[in-house]
């Protein structure tokens, strides 16, 4: 069977972003292959931050994965740092990686612009994505069309470190992209991806009211000044977020309305409010229910730890004695 690894920073409660950039998808994947899901604070740590909220960011990141429906039974979830043989093998793909690679990275470049100071870990970042994926020798990772080439990186290390330490046997597995089927989800500005940083998000757990009272402002087809104008769907953003939680009916209709007129753009989103109520109502339902459990958290995230560090001892001993450590 194949085997699945994927990580998600602790920002906090997810937001529907994440939930169908990511999330959405891993649940589908847990039940198709051997599937490792991983908090990676270690990234997170990259940026300013306090060490309570980063507390605090871990335990709503596990609680909404568990309420999306990440299933400790069939999948293995786990914060990073549990794992410290994800820092060790970083510092070894270090020694393989060239830095013209790193310095090439489109992320690096657009972060790089908007930093007065910036810190090794900026520029390093996507070799320990690199550790994290090939700690566990993992095949496959679902990932988004931002991160291919962080993945193709990843690739080229596992090829080199073959090349230089395992000329024998391909230790490390080249992994494969599999591409969310849901793409890059715009925030409620229409203009960036839906991130907490740009304030454009609606959060996986925020009540019905909550959710209206953003949806309502938020920006659709830019040309569709009144009511009266046709619209055009493949240009709003309330359109896409259609496809991503409404039925396929529901979207046709949306879309025959928007282009004829026959909805003003108030009424394509209270139908969308609908629409995402019906999915998020079991999620709020399971979160509430987490929040009274926290035994039951605390042990998911403890045995996913055990698991992966047996993992990540068995790959660091392979690892160890091809470089002459052991």
């Amino acid at each position: 069977m194949a085997r699945i690894f994927s990580g998600i920073q602790p920002s906090g409660e997810l937001h529907i972003g994440n939930y169908l950039g990511a999330v959405k998808n891993w649940v589908t994947l847990q039940h198709t292959a051997e599937s490792i899901f991983c908090i990676v604070d270690y990234h997170a740590i990259t940026g300013s931050y306090k060490p309570d909220l980063l507390r605090a960011r871990r335990r709503d990141m596990a609680l909404g994965l568990l309420a999306a429906g990440i299933d400790p039974a069939v999948s293995t979830l786990f914060v990073q740092s549990d794992v410290p043989e994800h820092t060790e093998l970083a510092w070894i793909f270090n020694s393989v990686t060239p830095l013209g690679e790193l310095e090439r990275q489109t992320q690096f470049k657009d972060k790089s612009q908007r930093m007065e100071s910036v810190n090794a870990g900026i520029l390093t970042y996507p070799i320990l994505q690199a550790a994290d994926i090939l700690l566990y020798r993992a095949d496959r990772v679902p990932v988004g069309e931002d991160q291919l080439q962080h993945l193709e990186l990843s690739r080229v290390i596992a090829r080199r470190w073959n090349a230089e330490f395992a000329r024998d046997d391909d230790f490390f597995p080249e992994p494969q992209p599999v591409l969310t089927p849901t793409r890059r989800i715009m925030g409620l500005d229409g203009q960036a991806k839906m991130s907490k940083s740009m304030g454009n998000t609606i959060g996986l757990l925020e009540s019905p009211e909550e959710i209206w009272s953003k949806l309502r402002p938020a920006v659709t087809d830019p040309k569709r000044i009144k009511k009266t104008d046709p619209g055009t769907p493949e240009v709003c953003n309330i359109y896409h977020l259609h496809k991503a939680f409404s039925p396929p009916a529901t979207v046709e209709h949306v879309a025959v309305q928007c282009s004829t007129a026959g909805w003003g753009c108030i009424d394509c989103k209270k139908v969308l409010a609908e629409s995402m109520e019906s999915e998020l109502v079991p999620i709020r339902a399971r979160a509430a229910a987490l929040r009274d459990d926290t035994a039951g958290v605390d042990g998911a995230l403890a045995a996913g730890a055990d698991r992966c560090r047996t993992l990540a001892r068995e790959t660091m001993r392979g690892v160890r004695e091809r470089m002459g450590f052991d």
